[in-house]
């Protein structure tokens, strides 16, 4: 049975974010609001968390899982970032997009595409999540939380509970978070490839 945690979507209680990120070391597997609906979150390590992730959603080999990221330095120690892609980024974070990046060896060989070498990363533009993330010290391994047959991501904390309260072991409430998820941008090549529109403005890069 998942742990239910009500927190303050503006200021976040210590007390509960450090539950949660003693969880994530422990190798627990949690639902999260950010800016773009609720997300499935774990430890970059936790392999059974991956695990877990992709039988929830139902994903394969080729999913580009993401690394939630605290600010841009952090993103700098996983991802190839030129100079020109490092501007575009810079000046679009924290915010909703999700950046497809070629990713350094410090990015475990089974989170990265199988050919491609890639994995995503995203600065999110949320108290609580960048409270987890500053706790934590350390990105933190995410997927949108989309369930197979539904259209758009989950929105509302007590649903996540009663719909996944065996899959996951918590399931951080801070309110309703928006239901667009992230868009998608492939920066990995010569040019920009818009992979998925969502919140972001994806003209900034066009």
């Amino acid at each position: 049975m998942a742990k239910y945690i009500d927190m303050h979507p503006d200021n976040p209680q210590h007390r509960l974010i450090g539950q949660v990120v003693d969880l994530l070391k422990a190798d627990g597997l949690i639902a999260y609001p950010t800016d773009s609906g609720y997300a499935l979150g774990c430890r970059l390590g936790n392999k059974e968390g991956i695990d877990r992730i992709r039988e929830i959603r139902n994903l394969g080999d080729e999913h580009h899982f993401t690394l939630m990221c605290r600010d841009f330095a952090q993103i700098g120690q996983f991802v190839h970032v030129n100079k020109a892609v490092f501007r575009q980024v810079k000046a679009a974070t924290p915010g909703g997009y999700t950046f497809i990046l070629p990713a350094t060896k410090e990015v475990p060989r089974r989170l990265s595409h199988p050919r491609k070498k890639t994995v995503g990363v995203r600065i999110p533009d949320h108290v609580v999540t960048q409270a987890l993330l500053a706790e934590l010290g350390e990105p933190m391994l995410s997927s949108t939380l989309l369930l197979p047959g539904d259209e758009d991501p989950m929105t509302q904390g007590w649903e996540i509970k009663e719909r996944l309260d065996h899959a996951v072991d918590a399931v951080i409430d801070a309110g309703e978070c928006g239901a667009t998820p992230t868009t998608v941008i492939d920066l990995s090549q010569d040019e920009p490839e818009i992979l998925r529109q969502g919140t972001g403005d994806a003209s900034l890069f066009q």
